[in-house]
């Protein structure tokens, strides 16, 4: 199963790759989709949308993990992250992805097994996860992350699932 994590952001928006099998996670690649803070937001958000498209036809992934946006303070700012956000999802749905939202909290425990880690910390396991890996900046970092936690929720689901399908008993019961 290939997995494109995204980590939205106008001025760059983080992507990863990675192939799930059960436990044994790799990773294909990562990268930041990065716009001009001098262009229109039009502009930038066309740009998010041309080159997380390149991303996608290049690795083709079967399934797709978005961060959640955060609300902050300034909503002017947040509004505008929720539309890069939109492109986010839109990208993979054209590609015929299932796309699937997390929060950050949930990504934070997946990957590092705390819902208010920092920074640093998502880094790190990441390396560990992934120690041959270069990693293209913190947002791309992010992005391993989305996927890692998408991979994690994934195969507990289907172990869930596997628990509760009734087997069927042999006919000489």
């Amino acid at each position: 199963m290939r997995i494109i994590g995204i980590d939205p952001g106008l001025r760059n928006t983080g992507w990863g790759i990675i192939d799930a099998d059960g436990d044994n996670i790799c990773e294909v690649a990562n990268g930041i989709c990065d716009t001009r803070a001098s262009d229109s937001l039009s502009l930038r958000l066309k740009t998010i949308f041309e080159k997380l498209t390149k991303v996608v036809e290049l690795h083709g992934p079967d399934e797709a993990a978005v961060e959640n946006t955060f609300v902050n303070k300034d909503a002017t700012n947040t509004l505008k992250l929720g539309q890069a956000r939109g492109i986010c999802m839109l990208v993979p749905a054209l590609a015929g992805l299932s796309v699937k939202e997390y929060a950050p909290n949930a990504i934070k425990k997946a990957v590092v097994g705390v819902g208010h880690a920092t920074k640093d910390q998502i880094k790190y396991m990441v390396k560990l996860q992934f120690p041959k890996t270069t990693l293209n900046g913190v947002d791309a970092t992010d992005a391993l992350a989305v996927a890692i936690c998408h991979a994690t929720s994934r195969r507990y689901s289907v172990q869930v699932q596997s628990k509760l399908i009734p087997r069927s008993k042999p006919n000489d019961w």
